[in-house]
């Protein structure tokens, strides 16, 4: 009898960047509480000295150890903490990890930085930090009137700049140290003595050194008093002059000569990203992927430099040795789960495929499949008959293909009967090296590519059952087994797989072992896609129905449906894979069918908080996603009450909460994340609340046409932005702002100053200000804008004078537009200037028409000279879509963990009028 498994939900259980209240950061709380009475206590003994002593440590303590290894298994299952623990812990301390961080995360993270190094060094591990200050040190030159050069990407660092340096680093080494110390984590402050160097090209470059030689007994030392070593990347030179050095490089000669099991660069972005699909790159194979990644038309610039060097290092190391790029708030992922966070980049093997025995070693696949092939290993059958089935099958007509890597730490078998299209995913087993390693991820890919019908089974008591749901599209149970299937969708072909799979055995799972010491295939084994594969595997927290190709539904409870944008919501839901309407609130409408909503037939309802409350008690059960399109100043009874309702359940039960009002875009409780993904992606997948306020349309606009120019404003003078929108931007309610004939031959201006988008995105874009910009948070960006309303119904358009503290071309500002929104989907950057009537019913923003003040050929001076460092832009885009409904889904797929553009529709160009 054919029955479907149950749907499974299951939480992404990442740690965030979140007050005390988060168990790691609780655990922090607590050791620095308990190191700090100590430290006291040590003090008063020793009250008389005032020379700082390093004795040696013989490490953490045993109970608060298991607390913190516990502590992890929220991130991770305890078999994959526990397995990546002991593989850190197998090697000596100086070759855990070298961790290269950027000068940014210390002047923004510094607290998430400190908490992570702490959490490892709790744990026993010993991670040796490089630091730069490049950001720091730029602000620190404006301030002294020194102009930054650069000459090929390298710094000039003549003496006025050296002197700053130094104690631009000294500064910032300090600040580390003290944070670490602050969570009771010893740490070693080392600014020089490690990196021997000689000048670079002394004429060209002036006091810039490459590394000669380093010093590895002064981190060894630090390690071995039980400190953390924080170095800076400033060199010296045998005669002892001080040289400059790029932190990037420091930190990979400082790996060539330790070689660390993993060498790790921190930044904002999280990993590195795909610039044609806009998604990070998971993995990076660099035996099998580098030639081909490098001809991709978005490998460019620093991204391909960032490459050629990390391959250049890798080259020289082990091939245990990886690079990962990845934020400070998600390390812990990266380090101890299968799954990861960032960007995974190793050399791996290359892989073969071949189609026929003859051509691969058949002895070492052999030994392979008894050690880790369930049926061969019990003896039940051997590689011999196994053979000789393939043999037949070829014979008939067939086909089979053998997948693998050069040192047969990996293999499958895909086979194809005769007259079909669907492959059989026959046996997949891999060592524990292929594991650590993601071979097997690699592996799959290449499977996936050459087979997109796919079809295999495992037995339903295989541990691992979890792989197999991530990787499929849809899955069947049949007895004792699981039948899983890709990429069909004919219900007659999967009803005839099904069949024929309860006539024969399940395939052999990569999943089990009874080698000891060598572990097959895990069930998160396999990391998420990588650079040049399809979108297919994206997923990283799918979990499948089984009763057809279709994950279970995602159901959504929308309150506030009579408005344009509700309407709006209502159609994307309906085209939505994922999603559907569960209730949809509205008083007027109460009782009245929901029109543009075919997925089924449902009825205005009247919730009041307190029965959204009620419906929300329960968790995720009722609602997955709740959106608040209501008026400003009404959310707040709705939120309180789903609060108190779901208070007490776990993070990744409570339901989602997109609210569209302006009510919560200033939060300062940090429960709620800004939902603009274009500029505040990071911390849109970093939020563990699930609370996420909708920026305003006018505000989505303004700030996708500053964002770019950020580093380049003049702080002394306001961006001005000229905003007009169609009248379906004043609601529904009756009001001149929207009586078309008022509007016949006119346009209205209104709220000219004030305007809470005038203060929403002055705010929001100081968020995301970097040091070295010209506003920060004690000193907000603040703009002048200008709104009116239009006889056209629908869209928006901007047109922005943006004040600049350096001359600039359109030439130069479209390629900044261009490099910026180069990995975004719904975003457009166009050299001619947008029209709203382009745009209006569609889902994305368009940027264009930059143009500067002419330049007269003469030197300006006074107002004239300010006059001409400007520039001028326009935005478009639809109110009521990119605006406002179509942002909110982009934001419920990134809260729910599906693809960000799932139900979007997606346009490679944007529409444009001819000129």
């Amino acid at each position: 009898m054919l029955r479907a498994s149950r749907f499974l939900k299951k939480g992404a259980g990442a740690i965030a960047r979140t007050p005390a209240s988060s168990p790691f950061a609780a655990a922090a709380l607590g050791v620095q509480q308990r190191n700090s009475a100590h430290a006291h206590a040590h003090a008063h003994a020793h009250a008389q000295t005032h020379v700082r002593m390093y004795s040696y440590n013989s490490g953490p303590d045993t109970s608060e150890k298991e607390t913190i290894v516990k502590l992890l298994y929220n991130i991770g299952s305890k078999k994959e903490v526990e397995q990546y623990l002991r593989h850190f812990s197998s090697v000596e301390s100086q070759k855990f990890a070298v961790i290269k961080v950027g000068g940014a995360v210390i002047s923004d993270d510094l607290a998430t930085l400190a908490s992570a190094l702490t959490f490892l060094n709790r744990v026993g591990l010993y991670p040796i930090v490089v630091h730069g200050a490049g950001p720091q040190l730029n602000k620190r030159l404006e301030a002294a009137k020194i102009e930054a050069r650069y000459e090929d990407g390298i710094r000039i660092t003549d003496g006025p700049t050296l002197a700053i340096a130094r104690e631009v680093f000294a500064s910032e080494n300090r600040k580390l140290v003290e944070a670490l110390e602050r969570l009771g984590t010893r740490a070693r402050p080392i600014t020089g003595g490690v990196f021997v160097a000689d000048y670079l090209n002394r004429e060209k470059y002036d006091r810039v050194g490459k590394i000669v030689r380093v010093n590895r007994e002064v981190v060894e030392s630090s390690i071995r008093a039980g400190c953390l070593p924080i170095l800076t990347s400033l060199a010296e030179t045998p005669e002892g002059q001080i040289l400059n050095v790029n932190a990037d490089i420091a930190a990979g000669e400082l790996a060539r000569v330790l070689e660390p099991l993993k060498i790790v660069y921190l930044n904002e972005k999280n990993g590195l990203y795909n610039g044609t699909t806009g998604k990070r790159i998971e993995t990076i194979h660099l035996d099998e992927e580098y030639e081909d990644l490098l001809k991709e038309p978005w490998v460019r610039y620093g991204t391909k430099l960032k490459l050629k060097e990390i391959k250049e290092l890798l080259d020289t190391l082990p091939r245990s040795s990886s690079v990962a790029i990845i934020s400070a708030e998600h390390l812990h992922k990266e380090l101890f789960t299968h799954s990861g966070a960032g960007t995974l980049i190793m050399r791996g093997h290359r892989l073969f495929r071949e189609q026929d025995l003859v051509s691969v070693d058949s002895d070492r696949l052999r030994a392979l499949l008894m050690a880790h092939d369930p049926e061969i290993a019990s003896g039940t059958a051997t590689a011999a008959s196994y053979w000789q089935h393939l043999a037949e099958l070829k014979k008939d007509g067939g086909e089979y293909w053998i997948y693998g890597d050069e040192p047969y730490q990996v293999a499958a078998i895909v086979t194809r009967k005769p007259g079909q299209t669907i492959s059989t995913l026959d046996k997949f087993v891999a060592t524990k090296a292929a594991v650590l390693g993601n071979i097997t991820d690699n592996a799959w890919k290449l499977i996936a590519r050459d087979h997109p019908q796919l079809i295999w089974s495992v037995p339903r008591t295989d541990d691992n059952l979890s792989w197999h749901f991530e990787r499929a599209d849809g899955s069947w149970s049949v007895g004792d087994d699981i039948v899983f299937w890709n990429g069909v969708e004919d219900w007659k072909q999967i009803s005839d797989l099904i069949a024929s799979k309860t006539k024969g055995k399940a395939a052999s799972s990569p999943a089990t072992t009874t080698s000891a010491g060598v572990r097959s295939y895990s069930t998160s084994a396999v990391r998420r896609p990588s650079a040049l594969t399809s979108s297919v595997f994206s997923g990283a927290r799918r979990s499948y129905s089984t009763p057809a190709a279709e994950a279970a539904p995602l159901r959504v409870g929308l309150i506030g449906a009579r408005g344009y944008t509700g309407r709006e919501l209502i159609r994307l839901v309906d085209s939505h894979p994922r999603f559907e309407l569960a209730y949809v609130s509205s008083r007027e409408l109460e009782g009245k069918p929901v029109p543009s909503y075919t997925k089924a037939a449902i009825n205005h309802v009247n919730l009041s908080a307190q029965q959204v409350g009620e419906l929300a008690r329960d968790g995720r059960s009722n609602v997955d996603v709740w959106v608040l399109a209501l008026p400003n100043n009404v959310a707040a009874p709705f939120v309180a009450a789903l609060d108190s309702a779901t208070a007490a359940l776990p993070v990744d039960q409570q339901p989602v909460v997109v609210d569209l009002s302006a009510d919560y875009r200033f939060d300062k409780t940090g429960q709620w994340a800004y939902g603009l993904p274009e500029l505040h992606r990071s911390s849109l997948l970093a939020s563990s609340t699930g609370r996420i306020s909708n920026p305003g349309c006018y505000a989505t606009g303004s700030q996708l046409g500053l964002a770019p120019l950020l580093p380049y404003l003049d702080a002394t003078r306001l961006p001005s932005v000229f905003g007009v929108s169609g009248y379906s931007g004043a609601g529904t309610k009756p009001s001149p702002k929207n009586d078309p004939e008022f509007l016949r031959d006119n346009l209205i201006p209104y709220a000219p100053v004030n305007h809470i988008h005038e203060r929403e995105i002055g705010h929001s874009l100081t968020r995301i200000t970097k040091p070295g910009y010209p506003f920060d948070a004690a000193n907000p960006l603040m703009m002048q804008f200008s709104p009116h309303v239009a006889s056209f119904f629908q869209g928006i358009a901007l047109t922005l004078h943006v004040p600049l503290r350096m001359s600039m071309s359109a030439k130069d500002m479209h390629e900044v537009f261009a490099e910026f929104y180069s990995t975004e989907r719904l975003v457009h950057v166009t050299e001619s200037a947008p029209l709203v009537r382009d745009n209006a019913g569609k889902h994305y923003a368009v940027v264009g028409g930059f143009a500067v003040p002419p330049a007269d050929g003469a030197e300006q001076q006074g107002s004239a000279s300010l006059a001409g460092r400007r520039a001028v832009l326009n935005v478009t885009l639809d109110n009521l879509l990119k605006g406002a409904a179509t942002q909110a889904v982009q934001n419920m797929n990134i809260a729910v963990g599906i693809d960000e553009y799932t139900g979007i529709p997606v346009q490679d160009k944007p529409d444009m009028s001819p000129a």
